[in-house]
């Protein structure tokens, strides 16, 4: 396991390790955890934000369903003559 150096601030420094005491855990699990979830949303995050960029040039490109369509087709689920999900124009 790699070994990094971080300095806190006093009050930072404070809070963790009375929390790690509260928890019964030390202040390098506490930091692994916070880092742990903290990329793991960035890297949500980033990948929402590609997808976003994808879905803005689809509908740039006119690949886009009418809201009536999808409507129609979520009214249909779990009936006998349940709709095909709606296809774009293009």
């Amino acid at each position: 396991m790699a070994v990094t150096t971080v300095r806190l601030p006093p009050e930072i420094e404070k809070s963790l390790a009375d929390t790690a005491v509260q928890l019964k855990r030390s202040k390098g699990w506490i930091i692994n955890q916070a880092l742990s979830e903290y990329l793991a949303q960035h890297q949500q995050e980033q990948q929402r934000w590609q997808e976003t960029l994808a879905a803005v040039e689809s509908a740039a490109n006119g690949k886009v369903i009418a809201g009536e369509k999808v409507h129609d087709w979520l009214q249909s689920w779990g009936r006998d003559d349940e709709l095909p999900p709606p296809e774009s124009g293009k």
